[in-house]
C-alpha cells in the first residue's frame, strides 16, 4: 500500500535527522511496528465509523438483526431528540430576541410621538374613521393602463 510506504519512510527519514544522522535499526524497527499497529487499530476504527454511519443513513441494512435495527431506531430517536431541543432553544432565543427588539421599537415610537407636535400629528396620522369616510384630497399615482406604448409622459 503507498500510504504504508510514505509512513515507513516518513518515519525512516525523522529518525535519521532526530538521531544526528546516525539510524538506529532495532529502535527504529519498534518504533515503525508501533506505528503500523496504531495504524491497523485506526484504519478498524474507521471502518466501524463508516459502518456505523451507512446505518444510520438506512444504508446496508439487510444483513441486519431485528436487535441490531433496534439499536438504530435508538440511536436515531435520540438524536432525534437531540435535534428538536436545540431547534426548539434556538427558536425560543428567536423569539426572546425579537420580543426585545420590538420592545425597544415601541420605546422609540412612543419617544418619536412625543417629540412630534399634536397639530402635525393629525395630519401625518390620517384616523382610520376619516379614510373610510373619503376625503377632499387628491392622490396622483404612478399607475398607467395598456400597453407601455400607449403611456402618455
Amino acid at each position: 500500500m503507498f500510504w504504508k510506504f510514505s509512513m515507513q519512510k516518513l518515519t525512516e527519514r525523522y529518525l535519521n535527522h532526530a538521531n544526528g544522522g546516525k539510524f538506529n535499526n532495532i529502535a527504529g524497527d519498534q518504533y515503525m511496528q508501533q506505528l503500523m499497529r496504531e495504524n491497523v487499530s485506526m484504519a478498524k476504527t474507521m471502518e466501524l465509523l463508516d459502518v456505523s454511519q451507512r446505518k444510520l443513513l438506512g444504508h446496508g441494512l439487510n444483513l441486519c438483526t431485528c436487535e441490531e435495527l433496534e439499536e438504530i431506531e435508538s440511536q436515531l430517536e435520540r438524536s432525534l431528540c437531540r435535534i428538536r431541543e436545540r431547534k426548539a432553544q434556538l427558536l425560543m432565543d428567536q423569539i426572546k430576541h425579537l420580543k426585545d427588539k420590538e420592545r425597544l421599537l415601541r420605546e422609540e415610537n412612543a419617544s418619536l410621538r412625543e417629540k412630534l407636535p399634536v397639530a402635525q400629528e393629525k395630519e401625518i396620522v390620517p384616523n382610520c374613521s376619516q379614510s373610510s369616510q373619503g376625503s377632499d384630497i387628491d392622490v396622483e399615482t404612478e399607475l398607467f393602463l395598456g400597453l407601455p406604448q400607449m403611456r402618455c409622459s
